[in-house]
Parts: structure tokens; C-alpha cells; sequence
């Protein structure tokens, strides 16, 4: 499985994103897909994943009710949409797969994909 993000830019606080995450392969759907992220001068950290076949969906607490994972099997794409952007959620956003569910630590994850970078100014 190859990943690839895309979707980053600079964004004004409160502003809105969407990351999106495509993979190649026949068998996305029985992948877990995740995604996290590494500001400047800290170490990487779980965002958020959506696992496989369920579905069901795991938020860091910080971006709990602004941040929304998808996933469309037919399109072989993951997606992050985020609201209400902070300058904290500054970061290089990384997409990553494994199967059934991505570990929220981020060790011994299968695949990872190419960073996106989000900027959000004051």
C-alpha cells in the first residue's frame, strides 16, 4: 500500500481544512486508517483513526469535536476535515495504514504516507 496526503496550506485561525489520504491497492478497505502529526521541535503525535471494517473513529482530546475522519472504500481515500483551526494544530500532517486499526502510538504501523504541511496564523 502506497499512501499519499495532500490538502495542507495556510489557513487563518478558525479557519477550515481538508487532508485527504490516497492509497493504492486493492484492499483498502480492510485497512485502518490514521492520522498524525509533528509540529516543530516535538515529537510526532495520534490525531485521529478510523478503523476497519467498523468504522469506528478515535480523537486525540484536543481536536475532539473540531476534527472529522473519513474514509471513502470506493475511492481508496482517507480524509481529515478540520474546523476551527487553531495555531496549535500547526503541524506536518502524516496519514498512515494498518490492518484492522492503526496503533494510536504509531509504532510498528504498516505504511506511511508522504507529510502535508498545515499553517494556521493568529
Amino acid at each position: 500500500v502506497q499512501l499519499q496526503a495532500s490538502g495542507g496550506g495556510l489557513v487563518q485561525a478558525g479557519g477550515s481544512l481538508r487532508l485527504s489520504c490516497a492509497a493504492s491497492g486493492r484492499t483498502f478497505s480492510r485497512y485502518g486508517m490514521g492520522w498524525f502529526r509533528q509540529a516543530p521541535g516535538k515529537e510526532r503525535e495520534f490525531v485521529a483513526r478510523i478503523d476497519a471494517p467498523s468504522g469506528r473513529t478515535y480523537y486525540t482530546d484536543s481536536v475532539k469535536g473540531r476534527f472529522t475522519i473519513s474514509r471513502d472504500n470506493a475511492k481508496n481515500t482517507a480524509y481529515l476535515q478540520m474546523n476551527s483551526l487553531k495555531p496549535e494544530d500547526t503541524a506536518v500532517y502524516y496519514c498512515a495504514a494498518d490492518l484492522g486499526a492503526v496503533p494510536m502510538a504509531g509504532n510498528g504501523v504498516d505504511y506511511w504516507g508522504s507529510g502535508t504541511l498545515v499553517t494556521v496564523s493568529q
